[in-house]
């Protein structure tokens, strides 16, 4: 586990961003394409900034992401697939393929179309975030941390809800959605390397106990604590309340 800290939510995004450009470009190298999963939300806006601006050789890279509100049409401002398209696609250069989880139509077909692809494309880099109750993707605690399925329906938590509304996506709690489509944890946890972008003072216990916590479902993200190439990119805010040495 590796933890950077920096002094701004900005900079922590252009670290985070340049070490994944270095590891796509890196599979590109070893293999002649990288398969990746993004993260959505307001905690990856930078590290995806920084990241669009990076050379890299997009049409040798496959693009999985990792969660969509089920009923959530593309033209909604708080859709995943509208956010990717928007701040990622439309900005770099035409990808291998992409592959965006649509929750409009038949959910469990879509789970299955996406699993059989994803099966086929081991993934080289995951970059994901942590929600405020400590999910992953939107595995909320308790999450499964034993289903082998790639995709599940996962039913959302009020804390979680709360979130999407805090941070701007939706206008009251009653729009927010009660279900999405989500990436398993176990196939998170397959990728061979995982970024985990984590910013602001709102995230700081979620932080503290996904490093500091035992490995438990009741904290989600305490699973990435059992990766072998994690690294954690946290501003002064995130990591405020962690109390272990985080140079680990």
């Amino acid at each position: 586990m590796k933890v950077v800290i920096s002094d701004t939510k900005e900079e922590l995004g252009k670290l985070a961003g340049k070490a994944a450009a270095d590891l796509i470009r890196n599979s590109i190298n070893l293999s002649g394409q990288a398969n990746v999963i993004l993260a959505t939300g307001t905690s990856q806006f930078d590290t995806l900034n920084e990241l669009i601006m990076q050379d890299i050789d997009w049409s040798k890279v496959t693009m999985f992401h990792l969660d969509e509100y089920i009923g959530m049409p593309d033209s909604h401002p708080a859709s995943f697939r509208k956010y990717l398209k928007e701040r990622f696609l439309d900005k770099v250069g035409p990808l291998k393929t992409s592959y965006l989880i649509d929750g409009t139509g038949d959910a469990q077909a879509q789970i299955n179309q996406l699993a059989e692809l994803i099966t086929k494309h081991p993934i080289d880099l995951a970059l994901v975030g942590i929600g405020e109750n400590g999910h992953l993707a939107f595995n909320d605690p308790p999450a499964d941390f034993q289903t082998e399925q790639p995709y599940l329906i996962v039913n959302l938590d009020q804390p979680c809800r709360l979130q999407q509304m805090g941070e701007g996506w939706f206008a009251s709690l009653e729009d927010v959605p009660l279900q999405a489509i989500s990436m398993s944890v176990r196939q998170i946890m397959k990728s061979k390397h995982i970024i985990c972008s984590v910013p602001d003072m709102r995230k700081a216990q979620a932080v503290k106990d996904s490093l500091e916590m035992a490995v438990d479902p009741i904290y989600p993200a305490s699973i990435l604590q059992q990766h072998p190439h994690c690294e954690y990119y946290l501003d002064k805010a995130s990591a405020s309340l962690l109390s272990k040495p985080v140079n680990f």
